[in-house]
């Protein structure tokens, strides 16, 4: 077995924790009170603090990718708080999470990573099962937020097909220049709209636990999985919203959510383990 091919199961593993990591986004956001652009700056801010901690003396090449990704990723970033403030927090992970199809169709052009036709019943499995998952929760009243929700599912995926560039380089860089980006268009935001004692200790959370830590795992597991494995495992990401609101609020899923939750879980667990199986070094080491 090649290094590369021990690396995968490690790489899937990081995967699912950073989506466990990432699925805190939701309950916090909401519960910070203050501007959409406000709480993406200084969350983003306090990520720079602990992601320079870590990088000590960052590789900054400027190349396209570091670069693209870093956009794509305030794009996200302040797209998706955005959303999530000004929609149902169910439309704004659903809509952001149709960034499957998009790596599916632009990674072939993009990576040179063929998507296969079991990544494409994946893809669609995994929308299918969002779908009933989210059903009793999704809205039409509010046309803008769902708008920017479907934009931030667009910036989402050229996010991951830039990070998946850099596999052979330091991809981390591009989330730090990613905060620092978003940051800077955040932070004066704070004039008009600062939060209180606990707000701010939501942000530190959301920027320590949801953002860092999760995007520093992120960044190891896309130099050994696809892009598009790098996308359809964290769509568990959104599975784990209502598992907190249940353990905090009682407030349990309908059968509807119980067995998309399953479609979706079984899609993504049968791909991985397929994938894995075979030849997982020459799909991955495109």
């Amino acid at each position: 077995m090649t290094n590369l091919s021990k690396e995968r199961p490690r790489a899937l593993l990081l995967l699912a924790g950073t989506a466990t990591m990432w699925s805190l986004g939701g309950l916090l956001i909401k519960s910070v009170n203050a501007s959409p652009l406000s709480i993406a700056g200084s969350r983003s801010a306090i990520a720079v603090v602990l992601l320079l901690l870590v990088l000590k003396k960052p590789k900054l090449t400027w190349s396209v990718a570091q670069i693209g990704a870093a956009l794509a990723y305030a794009a996200t970033s302040m797209l998706f708080v955005t959303a999530t403030k000004t929609t149902t927090a169910a439309n704004a992970v659903l809509l952001q999470f149709t960034a499957p199809i998009y790596v599916a169709i632009f990674s072939s052009w993009l990576l040179k990573e063929k998507t296969k036709l079991l990544d494409w019943i994946t893809v669609f499995l995994v929308m299918g099962g969002m779908v009933l998952f989210f059903l009793d929760n999704l809205s039409t009243k509010s046309i803008l937020g769902n708008g920017i929700a479907a934009a931030s599912g667009v910036s989402f995926a050229f996010f991951i097909m830039f990070m998946r560039m850099q596999k052979d380089g330091s991809p981390l860089e591009s989330v730090l220049l990613g905060n620092v980006f978003t940051a800077a268009i955040g932070l004066p935001f704070l004039a008009w709209s600062a939060p209180d004692a606990t707000g701010w200790l939501f942000l530190v959370i959301l920027g320590v636990v949801q953002l860092g830590i999760p995007y520093i795992l992120f960044s190891r597991a896309i130099k050994h999985a696809t892009a598009l494995e790098a996308i359809l495992i964290p769509v568990i990401e959104p599975l784990l919203n209502p598992v907190w609101v249940f353990l905090i609020l009682g407030e349990a899923p309908g059968l509807l959510a119980i067995i998309g939750g399953f479609i979706v879980l079984s899609a993504i667990t049968v791909r991985c383990v397929m994938a894995t199986m075979l030849s997982p070094a020459k799909e991955v080491s495109t």
